[in-house]
């Protein structure tokens, strides 16, 4: 028995090998035995709308249903990269879509799952943007537009993410500590597992005289990451190309 945790993949149609990987592994003994496959985001590099014509989207949509058909759930929580993902797309590809913030008990241990962006609360120029984007008005804004028009202001919001990310400490765009606790104390829980910073590990530590974990999922760019969640406990492991 084991539940599979997944994040930040950015695929992208410039990085095929790592488009491969992703359907190899969901193709793979461990996907297909597995209870449950979570996705916390950022699967793609970014996602212009459900009714994208690309071969990228269609190619995740063939994979993640294969292995919904095979009995394996699916659960899927956006990520910044593709908020705009919904419910036309998550029917074609056999997505269980999940609130950021969302409780499960994995074999009797409740567990909060995030992206973890809201947990950069250092970062005030990152949301500040990110409370504009995820509006509705924005959103449907964006939606209305053609899709040549999309692809070109996701292009530029790259652009500008990438310059962001270049000029802001790396501290400041890490998870706050504070914020850390609090959303845990809200969920009740002493184990939280998101994605977001790119920064794989484990960190224990006292929560309210309680041992806790935050576990962080590993990105996708030179390599896989994947968590494997057993009654025993938890392995975080990337996969080279090519497993």
């Amino acid at each position: 028995m084991h539940t599979l945790f997944i994040a930040d993949l950015h695929l992208d149609a410039s990085r095929p090998q790592i488009t491969r990987l992703f359907e190899d592994y969901l193709a793979s003994g461990e996907a297909r035995q597995a209870d449950a496959l979570y996705i916390l985001g950022d699967l793609v590099e970014a996602w212009i709308g459900d009714d994208d014509d690309a071969e990228l989207p269609q190619r995740i949509a063939h994979a993640t249903g294969l292995l919904r058909e095979s009995g394996v759930p699916v659960y899927f929580m956006v990520g910044n990269r593709d908020f705009l993902l919904g419910e036309d797309f998550a029917r074609r590809a056999g997505l269980t879509l999940l609130e950021d913030g969302t409780v499960h008990t994995l074999y009797g241990r409740p567990t909060l799952i995030m992206h973890g962006d809201v947990l950069c609360t250092d970062d005030i120029a990152y949301q500040a943007v990110r409370k504009q984007v995820r509006t509705p008005e924005w959103k449907a804004q964006i939606l209305s537009m053609s899709l040549a028009a999309r692809r070109a202001f996701a292009a530029k919001a790259r652009e500008d993410s990438r310059a962001h990310t270049g000029s802001t400490m790396e501290t400041i765009m890490d998870v706050n500590d504070g914020a850390v606790a609090a959303a845990m104390r809200h969920a009740g829980v002493t184990r939280l597992i998101h994605g977001h910073t790119h920064r794989p590990a484990i960190h224990r530590f006292d929560l309210d005289g309680r041992e806790a974990e935050r576990i962080v999922l590993g990105d996708w760019y030179e390599q896989g990451s994947v968590l494997r969640v057993t009654v025993e406990g938890t392995e975080l492991r990337g996969l080279a190309l090519g497993d």
